[in-house]
């Protein structure tokens, strides 16, 4: 039966009252008319949250020399050098852009720490976490450099204490960071838990929004094996579609992802054409719940949708703060829009953060004579590549290991190889080419000892087919002086060394030869995937890396960089 059955009236005025009477039921009951919009509500009214990202700071305390490269607005298709970067002008860019919106978080996307600059490797990185700590960073993701002195130190970096062997040097006793690690897909084998809480909730006027921190689960085979024995990690997309359902459990439905993992984009700082690597397909398994992803390690800036998200990366060393803004709906808790911008922190825009400058003079006086002290002198820049995958600064350490390792009580070398990751940052000329150990120490901050091992010329051919085999892309072995080999790009992986060309002094090298060879720890640990160093026999342990660099420079009145016909590439 109808509503309508129920009226009845007698008169046609009597029927328009009882029709008067009715019209909001009958609008709601019916449907046959669109409902008045409500008037909109202040206290539904979307929240505005601004997250602001930073990835792979890697200890830059003071600005990176040579800044940024970006393409040049005013001369397409050239690039130019912008000075950015550095703690002092990041700590300002941050607070500017936090001062504009009170619903506001600071994080990472890890490598925060380790292959630092000297400034702040003297000290154990604790002047980086406190200078982090200052500036309001709240979360990071682990990277892979958290763990280049162990997972102990971490542990440390995190929770505060001083150091086992050199105590305390900052102004007051180290407290540890006060922004928070996340390592979801890190796992501690003996007790069945992560090393440091996988997630953290946070709210903004009272909206949930679930941070997840996590590395790449290839980290194993690019840190010392020493420094995450005991340790499990999982496949990143795996660990964060786990969690997935656990935080919405929680009634949380806005979900970003801080990963130690990245692309390769080929555009500019703040764009995204044609990006390529892990993070690609990380994100296309990620669960549709994971609205945001802030990824790092591969130190490039991108601005990207992928798969409908939004994935973004801001270059390394602080040049670029990440500026997100999610607007969330506030009965939902859903994310109703994220979009975002990639800032270039410029020098000459964001002026010196006070506080800064007073932590980082402290440390400044005490590292002053080591980082100041002249070490030799360059005729040129070292920072040449060839299209074989050859560099004059990697040409410039092999021989310097070379040198170091050559007598027989220190080794007894004839070939030095260094790895490509290895190398921070190229000598560059200026005013009389004089190169500081501070300058030495940026460019090998590993604190890595050299190793010299022994191996077949069988061994070194299949060694230099692991530059391809199991890598991402090509991972060329910079090689000392004396020793040339030619690569074919055409022939199948595995094949593409030429087994005739490899020559010592101009010899060729016969399979069954016996070969010592310097490499540095991580190498040697078979870090990089390059496993055949793991066969090496007859060790022999020698000085840090950045030593043997610092001497070489030394041993010249002038040191000029090298021709890079070392190896050849025969098809590219």
């Amino acid at each position: 039966m109808s509503l309508m059955s129920f009226i009845r009236p007698k008169t046609l005025a009597a029927s328009r009252i009882a029709l008067a009477f009715l019209f909001p039921f009958l609008t709601v009951s019916l449907g046959a008319c669109a409902p008045v919009p409500p008037t909109p509500r202040a206290d539904l009214a979307p929240v505005k949250v601004t997250v602001l990202a930073i990835n792979d700071f890697h200890g830059n305390l003071k600005p990176p020399e040579g800044g940024i490269r970006i393409q040049d607005p005013d001369h397409p298709g050239q690039a130019l050098q912008v000075a950015a970067g550095g703690a002092e002008h990041l700590a300002t860019a941050a607070r500017q852009l936090m001062q504009q919106n009170p619903n506001h978080v600071f994080v990472a996307a890890g490598d925060l720490v380790g292959a630092s600059p000297l400034l702040s490797a003297l000290f154990h990185d604790e002047p980086t976490i406190d200078a982090l700590s200052q500036m309001g960073l709240e979360l990071s993701a682990v990277g892979n450099h958290e763990f280049d002195k162990g997972y102990a130190e971490l542990l440390r970096q995190q929770y505060g204490g001083c150091h086992p062997v050199d105590g305390c040097q900052g102004p007051e006793p180290f407290k540890g960071a006060r922004y928070h690690y996340l390592s979801a897909s890190t796992w501690v084998e003996q007790t069945g838990k992560t090393l440091l809480p996988a997630y953290e909730i946070k709210r903004f006027e009272g909206v949930p929004v679930a941070f997840i921190g996590l590395t790449l689960k290839a980290t194993p085979g690019i840190v010392l094996a020493s420094g995450v024995k005991g340790l499990r990690f999982d496949d990143e997309a795996d660990t964060i579609n786990r969690l997935v359902p656990e935080i919405q459990a929680q009634g949380v439905h806005a979900i970003v992802v801080l990963i130690h993992e990245g692309g390769y984009p080929t555009g500019d700082y703040n764009e995204c054409p044609g990006i390529s690597g892990a993070i690609v397909d990380i994100a296309k398994k990620l669960d549709k719940a994971v609205d945001v992803v802030v990824s790092g390690h591969t130190h490039k800036a991108y601005n990207c949708r992928i798969d409908g998200r939004l994935v973004t990366s801001g270059d390394k060393y602080g040049t670029v703060l990440t500026d997100i803004e999610l607007t969330l709906d506030r009965a939902q808790g859903t994310v109703l829009s994220a979009q975002a911008r990639n800032l270039l922190v410029r020098d000459d825009v964001f002026a010196k953060d006070t506080d800064q400058t007073r932590l980082i003079s402290h440390y400044e006086r005490l590292a002053a004579p080591q980082i100041q002290r002249v070490v030799g002198h360059i005729s040129d820049n070292f920072d040449a590549t060839s299209a074989a995958g050859a560099s004059s600064m990697g040409q410039l350490i092999a021989d310097a290991q070379l040198a170091a390792t050559r007598p027989s009580e220190l080794g007894g070398a004839v070939i030095a190889l260094t790895n490509p990751g290895g190398i921070r940052a190229p000598l560059l000329r200026k005013g009389d080419g004089a190169i500081t150990y501070g300058q030495v120490f940026t460019s090998q901050p590993f604190s890595n000892n050299l190793v010299t091992l022994t191996l077949s010329g069988a061994q070194l051919l299949a060694l230099l087919e692991q530059q391809w085999s199991g890598q991402a892309k090509f991972r060329p072995l910079q090689v000392s002086q004396g020793f040339s080999y030619s690569w074919d790009a055409s022939q199948p992986e595995g094949h593409r060394v030429r087994p005739d060309s490899l020559r010592l002094q101009g010899q060729a090298i016969q399979p069954d030869a016996r070969l010592r060879v310097t490499v540095n720890n991580y190498l040697a640990d078979g870090g990089d995937g390059f496993s055949v160093l793991r066969q090496g026999s007859d060790r022999v342990v020698g000085i840090m890396d950045a030593e043997a660099l610092a001497r070489y420079l030394q041993s010249q009145a002038l040191t000029t960089p090298s021709r890079l016909d070392r190896v050849t590439a025969l098809t590219h």
